[in-house]
């Protein structure tokens, strides 16, 4: 019988974790059914105050988890893990959470200039948190960090049909490279789940010499990880991968198409209770 986990995040660039996650079961012996959740009703974070995020991201989970009863939960959202992951550990101490945050000790340990890159959303680089990072992770580097007003759409459109301006996109690059110290970026975090679906694009447009780290795979290894140690009480045998959103998906067709080539057989409407 599977093990059951939820992915959480604001829209879809969690679907860039489920792909990783997807992937790397292939060749386990583990049977997983994956569900997922997508606060597209006041996407993006970004632009939502802290306190008005948490308490509707703790709602989301604590109903979700009541519904949906899964073994795991992944946070796969950058402000999300950044300002209610504790809070969801301490409430729901039975359950593991699988947070995302901005891979800046990956960045300090593979960079030989110790000038390192963020880009992220405009509310990631905010964030106390990032500080704390830093000053953790990384305080012998660098940081030049960007917050991207446009990018995550821009992901996003990109997910469903393959299609983006490249001029808005090296627009964000140019915005991130104006800087007296960024020539010798060597390491540049993806600080938003969203961007791994336009990682290529960003390659293609920068110096090869730039290591792009996106840590969806490493998040999907630790799901795994996580599942192969913990004894967890399995689901029902008749569990199918459902796609949640707390605004209906009915009239996006592309996306709708691409869920289906991911495995989600069912697409329903979320409703905060």
């Amino acid at each position: 019988m599977p093990y059951r986990v939820l992915a959480f995040d604001s829209g879809i660039g969690g679907l860039g974790i489920v792909q990783n996650l997807q992937t790397q079961l292939k060749t386990t012996d583990l049977q997983v059914s994956i569900d997922y959740l997508a606060d597209n009703l006041v996407f993006p974070y970004g632009e939502q105050e802290d306190n008005f995020l948490v308490e509707r991201i703790i709602n989301l989970i604590g109903q979700a988890i009541q519904s949906i009863k899964p073994n795991l939960v992944i946070i796969a959202c950058n402000t999300a893990s950044t300002i209610a992951l504790d809070r969801l550990r301490k409430i729901y101490p039975f359950i593991p959470f699988v947070g995302c945050v901005p891979p800046v000790r990956w960045a300090a340990r593979v960079s030989q200039s110790k000038i390192i890159g963020l880009l992220a959303t405009r509310a990631t680089i905010a964030r106390p948190y990032l500080c704390h990072l830093k000053e953790q992770f990384a305080s012998d580097c660098k940081l030049i960090a960007y917050g991207s007003p446009v990018l995550a759409k821009l992901a996003e459109n990109y997910f469903r049909t393959k299609s983006c301006d490249i001029h808005l996109i090296q627009q964000e690059l140019d915005n991130m490279f104006n800087h007296p110290y960024s020539d010798q970026m060597d390491a540049i975090c993806i600080g938003c789940t969203h961007y791994s679906f336009i990682l290529d694009l960003l390659r293609q447009n920068t110096s090869p010499s730039i290591q792009w780290l996106d840590p969806a795979a490493a998040v999907a290894k630790h799901t795994i990880d996580i599942l192969r140690q913990e004894k967890f009480s399995h689901t029902d045998n008749n569990v199918n991968n459902c796609f949640y959103s707390t605004a209906p998906l009915a009239k996006d067709k592309p996306l709708l198409s691409r869920l289906a080539l991911m495995k989600f057989t069912q697409i329903k409407t979320f409703i905060l209770q």
